[in-house]
């Protein structure tokens, strides 16, 4: 009976958030858009072009993945780097160990942007 009851709040648990690796990332987000929220600009959604463009509605820049982390450029602000950690179906963007923001994953390019 005790048995029964620890696998049941096994399955039960959250899924535990995990970091992606820079393969990882390239699987997961590129080539898919990610639509969430951040904390210091609010809402967002971003298409990740396999050639390295993001798109958006109103605006757009570039990412590239190095090492274990994606970097993000936006005109001619500097390159942002973030840790990608995924937690359910959840991204978390993580800067400099701040977690900066959440988003989903929708499959491809649904916007047409």
């Amino acid at each position: 009976m005790i048995r029964l009851a620890t696998l049941a709040c096994l399955f039960a648990a959250p899924a535990m958030a995990q970091d992606l690796t820079g393969d990882a990332i390239r699987s997961t987000i590129i080539g898919n858009t990610v639509q969430g929220s951040m904390t210091a600009s609010g809402g967002y959604a971003e298409y990740y072009a396999p050639d390295g463009a993001i798109k958006a509605a109103d605006y757009a820049g570039t990412w590239e993945v190095k090492g274990n982390e994606m970097c993000f450029t936006y005109g001619s602000d500097p390159a942002l780097c973030a840790v990608v950690r995924m937690a359910g179906d959840q991204v978390v963007w993580v800067f400099s160990g701040v977690e900066e923001g959440t988003g989903t994953i929708a499959p491809g390019n649904p916007n047409g942007w």
